[in-house]
């Protein structure tokens, strides 16, 4: 009678082991997955041309910056920001049919550490 049992307990193991496997299969494979897109592709970066640039000191103390003035072009631009020295503190700007003023009282920048101008635009 042993060596029935055995048997009969492997047999009913062995089915359930089957019967939990596939419903686990049968949950999985109903997983759905949205379509997506993916690609790569380039364009061209062209610069801006910046000329007319000027600077305005405070009248109260010259040696410090209020704004900085420039011509950009092409003058479509939506964003513009400059910066006075490497490493310096970002201005946003603003521009009107592609006359820019940038603002540089916060934080104040100062003639003595503007050592070049660097100009950032997207449009």
């Amino acid at each position: 009678m042993r060596f029935i049992r055995r048997p009969r307990r492997t047999l009913i193991v062995a089915v359930l082991a089957l019967a939990t496997g596939a419903g686990v299969y049968a949950y999985a494979a109903t997983n759905t997955v949205p379509g997506t897109s993916a690609g790569a592709g380039s364009g061209t970066i062209s610069g801006y041309t910046i000329s007319s640039v000027s600077y305005t000191l405070d009248s109260t103390t010259p040696t410090n910056l209020d704004q900085v003035a420039f011509s950009i072009s092409p003058t479509t631009t939506t964003t513009v920001k400059v910066q006075l020295a490497s490493g310096g503190s970002w201005y946003s700007c603003s521009n009107s049919a592609g006359s820019v003023t940038c603002n540089t009282t916060s934080p104040q920048a100062t003639a003595a550490a503007a050592t070049q101008l660097t100009v950032v635009a997207t449009q």
